[in-house]
């Protein structure tokens, strides 16, 4: 807890069975609790989560990184979270910056803190691949332009948001694929809300995930997308669900999709 308010850390996991327990090890004590969503692996995830006395919940099938995103949110919020940070458990990002993350939310500083790589300048160093480094660096130029802020990058997985933030967002309205952390990031922007961030070194090796270069491909171009329709809808000549204030939020009731014998959390708050 900081400043009375609830801190919660969202694991979205798959295949992280490698490194969830490392990733644990450096959570500080100031997280009140910890949620793990499991899209369908096919390793020992759910078991080490289970060991480590995390809260578990795991998909039926395997959604996408997007709808993970959707159940992690959901889940915090029914767990009664107001700051919660995504931190992914393939120990990519060090969890030792949660403590300063998050106190810039509780605290009212930022809606959002997201953890950059690009500020320190280490990213190379860490391991970041040189087409991914570049890609990042010119999406993220594009984005700035049209969007009109300045962040240092749009592309980190290292995100800590304000409880009002995951309630007014249409996350619902999002995609289920990689494309969802920017399409969360325009939304921010489109609805006003706060951005700050916060150099954050990065690893980069085998057990860590990454998207393939054609998945990257794939990511680039949607993120191109989000961007026109971003500025399309701020000049007013079109108009996009995702940019739709009274669009699907996570409050909306959902069909399960959790694996037999999973609780969903945010269902049963809902009944009570």
């Amino acid at each position: 807890m900081i400043n009375g308010k609830r801190i919660a850390v969202v694991l979205p996991a798959y295949n992280a069975e490698k490194t969830l327990r490392t990733t644990m090890e450096e959570v500080p004590d100031i997280v009140d609790t910890c949620i793990l969503v499991d899209d369908h692996s096919t390793d020992r995830t759910v078991e080490v989560a289970r060991e480590l006395g995390l809260r578990c919940y795991v998909h039926d099938q395997n959604y996408g990184y997007g709808r993970n995103q959707q159940t992690c949110y959901r889940e915090a919020l029914a767990a009664d979270a107001d700051v919660v940070i995504m931190l992914h458990p393939d120990y990519q990002y060090t969890p030792l910056l949660i403590t300063a993350m998050a106190s810039l939310v509780a605290y009212d500083v930022y809606d959002v803190t997201l953890g950059s790589r690009i500020i320190g300048g280490t990213a190379l160093s860490g391991g970041m691949p040189l087409y991914k480094y570049i890609s990042n660096r010119l999406l993220t130029a594009f984005e700035n332009l049209f969007l009109g802020v300045k962040l240092s990058e749009y592309h980190t997985g290292y995100r800590a948001f304000s409880r009002e933030v995951l309630l007014r967002l249409p996350l619902i309205e999002n995609s289920d694929d990689f494309v969802f952390d920017n399409q969360m990031l325009a939304q921010c922007v489109h609805f006003g809300f706060r951005i700050g961030e916060v150099s954050c070194p990065t690893k980069y090796f085998a057990e860590a995930s990454s998207i393939n270069l054609r998945r990257s491909v794939v990511y680039g171009l949607a993120v191109l997308r989000t961007t026109v329709q971003f500025a399309l809808q701020k000049w007013g000549l079109a108009r996009f669900e995702i940019f739709n204030g009274n669009g699907r939020r996570l409050t909306t009731s959902f069909e399960s999709y959790y694996a037999h014998g999973t609780t969903a959390g945010a269902r049963e708050a809902a009944k009570r």
